[in-house]
């Protein structure tokens, strides 16, 4: 009676895993575009992963900056007569350097905003450069502000 239990359930198993292995290639053969396209979709996600996290990845950028500690500041007079800043110059630039805007710098120092836009401009002159910041951070470097 055993002997012929065993028969039936490996033939039935057998049975069952010829079919599933005909399902199997029937649902290959008739959708084998969309498993490829699957794929192929599946590839390029996982290459676009790759790429953004390769191009997005962040770089460390080391500033070095040249610190004056324990030195009282001293404004470097040389450089103040080679670019031929005014004394009202070195004030706005100062302003501009704490942060103010045009206005803020034109009320405290009871001018016109027309006024502390002319020193403005002229101050990108002489320092030849284009933006406030840029000129603050070239006063900086020259010792003209603290």
């Amino acid at each position: 009676m055993n002997r012929n239990i065993i028969i039936y359930g490996v033939s039935l198993g057998a049975l069952l895993t010829f079919l599933k292995w005909i399902e199997y290639e029937f649902l290959v053969r008739a959708h084998a575009s969309d498993i490829y396209m699957g794929l192929l979709a599946l590839l390029f996600t996982v290459l676009g992963l790759w790429m953004g996290r390769k191009l997005t990845r962040k770089e460390t950028i080391t500033v070095e900056k040249v610190v004056y500690a324990g030195m009282p500041f001293q404004k470097n007079e040389q450089a103040l007569s080679e670019l031929g800043l005014s004394r009202r110059e070195c004030e706005v630039l100062e302003l501009m350097a704490e942060g103010l805007s045009n206005q803020e710098i034109a009320d405290r120092l009871f001018v016109s905003l027309h006024t502390i836009k002319t020193h403005g401009a002229n101050l990108f002159l002489k320092l030849q450069v284009s933006r406030r910041t840029q000129a603050v951070s070239r006063a900086k470097e020259l010792r003209l502000i603290p």
